[in-house]
């Protein structure tokens, strides 16, 4: 059985310790399963420094520190940047598949591409997890020799 690699970026982190409001409730859920599924060994899951830097940001210390911990607990591998990940979400942004004001949405995006993983996991509904995106970065990779990998929201990888 091959063990699908994905990359978890920044709102997997934060929903899981997201409010336990009727907006949250559903997405906070599926996000748990998720991790669950990783912890069971059905996912090989990746993250990158891209995520490391935006989970910085959070003003809660303590609710950093939980996210962050995240990364250990379910031994998410950390990928490191590259000039052709670099080079990937500048043709994504060039593109117009991620707008050029979220850089970083292209480079959890270029990275989960340029290190061959599967799909990458979002909640980000505005600038990485909607159809435009996945058809402008799908026909980018093809272009440029990489395979059209998943874009896929946490309630599509538990349909898989």
């Amino acid at each position: 059985m091959i063990i699908p690699k994905i990359y978890l970026e920044t709102t997997m982190f934060n929903f899981y310790y997201a409010p336990d409001a009727p907006g949250y409730r559903v997405l906070k859920s599926q996000v748990h399963q998720i991790f669950d599924l990783i912890k069971a060994g059905q996912f090989e899951p990746y993250t990158s420094a891209y995520t490391t830097d935006e989970l910085e940001a959070e003003t809660n210390i303590e609710r950093r520190e939980q996210m962050k911990g995240l990364i250990a607990n379910y031994g998410i591998r950390f990928l490191g940047q590259s000039d052709e990940a670099e080079r990937l979400a500048a043709l994504y942004i060039q593109e117009e598949a991620v707008p050029a004001a979220y850089p970083t949405d292209a480079a959890h995006i270029a990275i989960t591409a340029a290190n061959g993983l599967d799909f990458i996991v979002s909640l980000n509904f505005g600038h990485i997890a909607r159809p435009w995106t996945v058809e402008r970065v799908r026909r980018v990779n093809i272009r440029e020799g990489y395979k059209g990998i998943g874009i896929y929201k946490p309630a599509e990888v538990l349909e898989l």
